[in-house]
């Protein structure tokens, strides 16, 4: 029988069987992987079907769920028809949209819109697929957010992450950035209670970070440090370390990117600290992988093989339930990408060739701009290996992904090699990929 609005879902809850929540969250991320689907199924998320507060999941996750347990439908999952859910407000004469619905993101409307960016790209359909729009009459938000408008927030920070994942971050910033401010303006509103409250902080906090992300990968590196030190400010305020690190990592990469190599290390060391007492080896591993760009930055060799060394032994220890949900990028492709650039930072480029092709031929195709990440490091460090045909057919399978991607990063990394292999334009496969790049 299906959970009413106010009574658990045991169904689901015998599913879950002897597992914690975060292990059988780990396992949905698993399913979803294996159909091509992403979804950022952690803890919560499973204890608020458990709990009755979701119905019925969206379409994503009902793909995967049906995935999981083959010959079950949503009821036997312990849900209710997804038009009993969609018409409760109707029926009971409240209105048909929440109080601010520019933050709640319809799974299906998602689908087709996620389609119509492909197709498109531009910032005003990438936008439209978030359904990241600025509420403009901000006596619209409500006097004391509540849970809805924390589970909204939350929301909100997936959408970022699944479509920066699939097309990068270009056409992405501008329009994300809008409900990061509306985000800061329930927080200073207050919430009804203190369990919303810490929902908020960290929920806001994390969309800052997911914002940040996309003007650092588009090229906007004061906007993007302005919004990773907004995010560490309010960690600091509420107490948060997992948001503290994460705020942490991605300014240590930063500082890397913007060539300042010391201020990367002590990033990153300042990551491990607030990092240590949380319990996620990966997420340890990363910030060690951190500090050895710093390293390699300051041509520091053996502080950086001491950091990767680090590194490779907390990622062996294996995932865990404490690993926050944003690091479902962070696998062995990623591991051997960012070891890649430490090679290339130390000059030994047919090393960091090696790592960056391992890391291009790991990495699962749904991000794909990761793929064109990777496929860039590696033309990149073979035009500076002595391997230019090669560099160039890795160049010309980065454009080939560009027409999905959209990340300036990749471009500049791009625009490198192809100065780089100017030299060699008289072979016919360099000269191609010359031709097609200065046409693209």
């Amino acid at each position: 029988m299906a959970a009413s609005p106010h009574s658990p879902n045991s169904s689901f809850r015998r599913l879950r069987g002897a597992r914690s929540p975060a292990e059988f969250a780990a396992s949905v991320r698993r399913a979803a992987r294996e159909i091509g689907e992403t979804v950022s199924c952690d803890a919560r998320y499973i204890g608020r079907v458990e709990s009755g507060e979701i119905r019925c999941p969206n379409y994503a996750y009902e793909r995967v769920f049906l995935h999981m347990f083959p010959g079950r439908t949503l009821a036997d999952l312990g849900f209710s028809p997804r038009e009993a859910v969609r018409g409760r407000s109707a029926q009971r004469g409240a209105p048909a949209s929440p109080s601010f619905p520019h933050l709640i993101h319809r799974s299906k409307e998602s689908d087709v819109l996620r389609r119509a960016f492909m197709a498109g790209g531009s910032a005003t359909v990438a936008a439209a697929t978030l359904g990241l729009t600025l509420l403009g009459d901000s006596r619209r938000l409500p006097s004391r957010a509540g849970e809805s408008e924390a589970a909204a927030v939350e929301e909100a920070v997936r959408q970022i992450r699944l479509l920066d994942d699939r097309h990068g971050a270009d056409a992405l910033y501008r329009r994300a950035a809008e409900p990061l401010r509306t985000a800061y303006a329930l927080l200073d509103a207050g919430a009804t209670r203190q369990s919303t409250e810490d929902r908020l902080h960290s929920g806001a906090g994390e969309l800052a970070v997911s914002v940040g992300w996309l003007a650092h990968d588009s090229g906007r590196f004061e906007d993007a440090r302005s919004h990773y030190a907004e995010a560490l400010a309010t960690a600091r305020v509420s107490g948060d370390s997992a948001l503290e690190a994460h705020a942490f990592s991605n300014m240590a990469f930063l500082a890397r990117d913007c060539g300042r190599p010391r201020e990367s290390v002590r990033a990153a060391q300042a990551g491990r600290r607030a990092a240590r007492a949380l319990g996620s080896p990966r997420l340890l591993s990363l910030l060690a992988r951190r500090e050895a760009g710093g390293w390699a930055g300051l041509d520091d060799r053996r502080a950086c093989e001491e950091a990767l060394a680090r590194a490779h032994t907390e990622f062996s220890r294996g995932a865990a339930g404490a690993d926050p949900e944003w690091m479902s990028f962070f696998g062995e492709a990623e591991l051997e990408s960012l070891e890649s650039r430490c090679w290339a930072a130390l000059g030994e480029h047919a090393r960091a060739a090696r790592h960056a092709r391992r890391a291009a031929d790991l990495q699962d195709p749904h991000f794909a701009r990761n793929v064109a990440l990777y496929t860039a490091e590696l033309a990149d460090n073979l035009a500076h290996a002595g391997a230019p045909d090669e560099a160039a057919w890795a160049g010309a399978r980065v454009l080939d992904l560009l027409a999905e991607v959209q990340s300036t990063r990749i471009r500049s990394i791009l625009a490198g090699t192809a100065k780089t292999l100017v030299p060699h334009q008289r072979s016919p496969r360099v000269g191609a990929f010359l031709a097609r790049h200065a046409t693209a």
